[in-house]
């Protein structure tokens, strides 16, 4: 079984709402590292010398290769990626191996055996 990795930086507000999507779409579990801090094409907005932006999170999620991009999709209608600029951004990448995942390859055999 073969896994990518996707990485989605979304506003905190909407954390909950992404992990709840991205688990009814197939992901099995995820990791959330909070507090992440970013930039895009054009600079945060700054008041007396301080940044005005909104806190974000980083979520990941190893998924299974079949599942991947349908998650990918889900997380981003669901966050809105594509409404405006700034509001966050998912990708995924390979993943050439992964130990500790053993219950998940049982969980998701029957699930990948159907999409092949």
């Amino acid at each position: 079984m073969h896994f990518k990795l996707i990485i989605a930086l979304v506003e905190d507000k909407k954390s909950e709402l992404v992990l709840d999507a991205a688990r009814s779409s197939g992901a099995t579990g995820s990791t959330v590292l909070n507090q992440a801090r970013g930039e895009g094409i054009e600079k945060a907005t700054t008041f007396f010398g301080l940044t005005l932006e909104t806190q974000r999170n980083m979520l990941l999620f190893l998924v299974e290769e079949h599942l991947s991009r349908k998650i990918l999709e889900t997380i981003a209608e669901v966050a809105g990626f594509d409404q405006s600029p700034g509001i966050g951004i998912a990708f995924q990448i390979d993943v050439e191996d992964a130990v500790g995942v053993a219950n998940q390859v049982k969980e998701l055999t029957e699930v990948v055996e159907e999409k092949i």
